[in-house]
């Protein structure tokens, strides 16, 4: 009978005492996926794994080293505490590295509200393939849909336990179910494709195989006859599949990382306006049924809903011990890792404030411009903030959609762009980003 998680986390941390550290802290996950692709209504892969992943970090002095595995055997888990110690004495010194201290630890949290785990049965891969099926046969129900060219259905589970030397331990387990569709319209070069999924971790949750599959096929005939834009100064509308992007770069450059090594071009922005006044920036990660959403950070330190943005007024810096350290500052419970990774600064579930008007109200009010529905490509100066990405979306003319739009380039300054935006009312409250459709008042536009 294989261990308990807790109980490898228990033997990672004996092991890399015995092996000469002063201090450690250690990892287990226990996972599951199943993945199935159909094409043309019948299956065309199918993929199951299961394994456990074990990593340990030790310090010795204030060097430290990581080490991770997927064989748990006593002996794999005595020689990867050895070659961690031999690897901790061999690297530079640190001064801000170090577990937390027994004070600054969670000691109360409750997962079981945050629902994190589908108690329903693991589905048949029979069933996927049925989900799958179903979504491809509603994409190329959809009339101008030529060919879907993936549908898939997958669901994962895992159990997550840490233990650490200062006497932290806790775990939780998560569940995680997909549905996604790719329908393709057109011949030739004037081909297009696009797509719709769904990710909950409550199965019943999950949308509509029907639903997504129509969805992805109604989207891609919106593509059709797609041209070149003028180039020239005009509003851009971020659609909300994608406008978490823009908040997405804010949320990176105020990452402790950045901070601390001053490269962020928010990095002297601490107290001052980076969003229009009347926005806030809410990370929550205590929210139910959603993949943000933890009790503890990677270092075992409670998490807590803080305001990132308030009236449009930067407030804090996202942290991990080590950044917290070097920055003089209290650590924000945002420290993220994996078995294989040391830990560090990232953000839970986050929502930014709504407008009142929908989409369409702004497609109305913008005039001429763009409406933005995918993006490719990034040129991001971290310490400018400077932007420019490659897109593609829909056309508006006198506040209507009148063609599609692609091989474009959008430009601007990050700081100028956030201080602009005007949210829409559609952000999808289920997920870990609840950011809704964002026009900026004035970027450049160029064919690519």
């Amino acid at each position: 009978m294989s261990q308990s998680i807790e109980a490898l986390t228990k033997s990672l941390l004996h092991a890399g005492r015995q092996a000469g550290a002063d201090s450690a802290d250690a990892m287990a996950v226990r996972g599951t996926s199943v993945n199935v692709d159909v094409r043309g209504g019948v299956l065309e892969q199918a993929e199951r794994a299961e394994g456990v992943d074990i990593g340990l970090r030790v310090f010795v002095g204030q060097r430290s080293a990581n080490v991770s595995a997927s064989d748990t055997s006593d002996r794999t888990i005595e020689e990867m505490a050895i070659r961690a110690v031999a690897m901790a004495k061999e690297a530079p010194e640190d001064p801000y590295i170090g577990l937390a201290d027994p004070d600054q630890l969670a000691t109360d949290w409750d997962v079981e509200a945050l629902e994190l785990y589908d108690p329903a049965p693991e589905p048949s891969p029979e069933a996927l393939q049925e989900d799958a099926a179903r979504a491809e046969a509603a994409g190329l129900a959809v009339k101008g849909v030529s060919q879907v060219q993936s549908a898939g259905a997958g669901y994962g589970a895992q159990q997550v336990f840490m233990a650490a030397s200062n006497g932290f331990e806790g775990g939780y387990r998560r569940t995680d179910r997909g549905l996604s569709c790719v329908a393709i319209a057109g011949t030739g070069t004037g081909m297009e494709r696009d797509y719709d999924g769904d990710s909950r971790i409550f199965q019943s949750d999950l949308r509509s195989p029907e639903d997504i599959g129509t969805k992805a096929g109604e989207r891609v005939l919106e593509r059709m006859g797609a041209r070149k834009p003028p180039t020239g100064a005009y509003p851009v509308l971020f659609d909300e599949r994608i406008s978490s992007a823009l908040i997405g770069h804010l949320l990176s450059a105020i990452s402790g990382t950045a901070i601390a090594r001053g490269a962020s071009w928010l990095r002297d922005a601490m107290g001052e306006q980076v969003l229009p006044k009347g926005m806030s920036l809410i990370e929550d990660p205590f929210r139910p049924r959603v993949a943000g959403s933890r009790p503890f950070d990677g270092e075992g330190l409670p998490t807590s809903r803080r305001t990132i943005v308030d009236d449009g007024m930067l407030q804090g810096w996202t942290l991990d011990l080590a950044t917290a350290r070097k920055l003089g500052l209290t650590p924000t419970g945002n420290a993220a890792r994996g078995t294989g990774s040391n830990p560090g600064p990232a953000t839970w579930n986050i929502a930014l404030s709504q407008g009142n008007a929908t989409r369409a109200d702004l497609i109305r009010d913008m005039g001429t411009g763009l409406l933005v529905t995918s993006m490719i490509g990034s040129t991001i100066n971290p310490n400018t903030g400077d932007y420019s990405r490659g897109a593609s979306g829909l056309w508006i003319e006198n506040g209507e959609i009148t063609h599609a739009i692609n091989e474009c380039t959008i430009a601007g300054n990050l700081r100028d762009m956030l201080q602009s935006i005007v949210p829409a009312n559609d952000a999808r409250a289920h997920l870990s980003r609840v950011v809704p459709s964002l026009l900026v008042s004035g970027m450049t536009l160029a064919g690519a």
